[in-house]
């Protein structure tokens, strides 16, 4: 509630048992103890009285949904199946380009041979 540390409480309890003396910090600490029990019984029934623990409640249970909701909106996971997917084509693409680029280069280049034999038909007409 509070969030105090040990190394705060302790130095709490110090202070506490210099001020109020080693005789009286035995009365004090349940005084206080009663006091902040009584606090805390006060702030329930108001909370009961105003409707605020219901409005608590709900929403906490808004906030839960609301995460719950975040969490199965999240398309990460699939952003990185597709990214996935998507780079394991590329790699597919990439075999099949290699493997076309070897045949085209394993073909004798007839272009270049019928190139030449066409140039002196053109040039005996």
């Amino acid at each position: 509630m509070f969030n105090i540390g040990a190394t705060e409480l302790v130095l709490i309890l110090l202070i506490a048992f210099i001020v109020v003396g080693p005789k009286d910090l035995p009365k004090v600490a349940r005084f206080l103890g009663r006091t902040i029990r009584k606090i805390r019984e006060m702030l329930k029934d108001i909370k009961a009285e105003t409707g605020f623990d219901e409005v608590e409640k709900e929403l906490k249970e808004t906030q839960r949904d609301l995460q719950q909701t975040i969490r199965e909106a999240d398309v990460r996971e699939e952003l990185k199946a597709a990214d996935r997917e998507l780079h394991e084509e590329m790699r597919g693409v990439k075999r099949d380009l290699r493997a076309t680029e070897k045949e085209v280069n394993s073909v004798p280049d007839r272009t270049k041979s019928t190139t030449a034999e066409s140039k002196p038909e053109s040039e005996s007409a």
